[in-house]
């Protein structure tokens, strides 16, 4: 894996020392003995080279010199430094020296590179570790994401199956409603008619003296629950006791009251008897 990074910084440097010794040759050549250029040229390769070396061996011992590494930036921007010189006092080729000046610094940016790699650098075995582990929480997430998304379509169902049930029981009690609203309105408009109060007199005068020909509508509406222990009191009139009470009770005006004005009075007045037994007694006495 470090040839990735050390192979190109190694080609780079390689490069840039032929260039820069070349360069220095070619310049210094012209002004003074091609010897003593090129000493100073294979110098600054040199030096170069030699701060390379030593902080790759400090780097290889987990160590780090700021000093070195100032020194080998320094022979880097000398290098360059007469690389652009070169091009500026070439005739004819400025540019194409330009275009190569920059080849040193690079050569010292790859090798920081590579030291860079180096430092972050990780076994097989934990690369093998971490990719484990993303691969895990990427399962617990997909598995997290489908878990999320089958409880929200099972919610949504058992919405809809509530919604629709509700509306089915909606259009059920309208109906219904609709239903007693009529064969309410058809028993009063038969109780309001005018030959009802005839009709029942002339049946029920022959059999029964005094009855009142009025009669009542069932009772269509909320109730009050009957408690145990007003069932357990029931017995707390006789039959005889009961029957003269409400005897006593619905001739307490006149016209005489009807069953339900009555028994309004008897719950009223603190009388306790259970509508079967009430409703028996008025029946005996009315």
């Amino acid at each position: 894996m470090n040839a990735k990074t050390v192979l190109p910084a190694v080609a780079m440097t390689a490069v840039s020392m032929v260039l820069t010794l070349a360069v220095v040759v070619m310049w210094l050549g012209t002004a003074m003995p091609w010897p003593v250029a090129l000493v100073v040229g294979l110098g600054i390769d040199g030096g170069w080279l030699a701060t390379l070396a030593y902080e790759r061996r400090l780097a290889a011992q987990g160590d780090h010199s700021n000093a070195v590494t100032a020194v080998g930036w320094s022979f880097g921007l000398i290098a360059t430094g007469v690389l652009i010189a070169h091009a500026f006092t070439a005739e004819g080729s400025a540019g194409a020296w330009l275009a190569v000046a920059w080849l040193p610094t690079a050569a010292k940016a790859l090798w920081l590179v590579h030291g860079l790699w180096e430092r972050t650098a990780l076994t097989g075995e934990a690369l093998d570790a971490i990719q484990g582990i993303q691969q895990e929480a990427r399962d617990e997430a997909a598995v997290a994401r489908a878990r999320l998304r089958a409880e929200a379509a099972t919610e949504e169902t058992r919405l809809t199956a509530v919604t629709q049930a509700g509306a089915r029981v909606a259009h059920v009690q309208a109906k219904t409603a609709e239903t007693l609203s009529r064969a309410w309105s058809t028993l009063e408009t038969a109780r309001k008619g005018e030959g009802t109060g005839q009709a029942l007199t002339s049946v029920t005068a022959r059999v029964t003296p005094d009855v009142t020909p009025r009669w009542e509508l069932p009772v269509w509406g909320p109730t009050e629950p009957v408690s145990a222990f007003a069932l357990e009191s029931a017995g707390a009139l006789t039959d005889d006791a009961l029957d003269a009470l409400v005897d006593r009770i619905r001739h307490s005006e006149t016209p005489a009251l009807s069953y339900r004005e009555m028994a309004a009075r008897f719950r009223t007045a603190g009388h306790s008897a259970s509508e079967v037994r009430l409703r028996a007694a008025w029946k005996r006495v009315a």
